[in-house]
């Protein structure tokens, strides 16, 4: 899965499309995110000492990870991430290379990603 949290999407289909929030959390067993702001649902909550008034709550719901696609902060277009390892610069020749993310359409690192083995 690559879309982590924190990053801005956009959503392709269903009562939601097109709207854009941020990623509030990832489930990767699910395959769900939950955006900010959208598949919003109202929790019926009775009266409890928790929630003295009780009434109708609203809250996020998680959406599958294949109705979201990333939209990339360089260019402001939905787009596909990609990983690639980068060199090093400023004398550190002997580090292994950083791995990071990049936007398929401009090219545009994105951020670091944590390293990994290089195959």
């Amino acid at each position: 899965m690559r879309i982590k949290t924190n990053d801005t999407v956009v959503v392709l289909s269903g009562r939601d499309k097109g709207k854009q929030g941020k990623v509030m959390s990832v489930d990767r067993e699910a395959g769900t995110v939950t955006v900010e702001g959208v598949n919003r649902v109202m929790k019926h909550v009775r009266r409890s000492q928790r929630n003295m008034q009780g009434g109708r709550l609203s809250k996020n719901m998680p959406v599958p990870v294949g109705k979201v696609m990333f939209v990339c902060p360089s260019c402001q277009k939905p787009t596909r991430v990609g990983y690639k390892f980068v060199e090093r610069s400023e004398g550190e020749a002997q580090q292994k290379p950083q791995k990071v993310r990049f936007c398929k359409k401009c090219d545009a690192v994105v951020a670091e990603a944590p390293y990994s083995k290089q195959r």
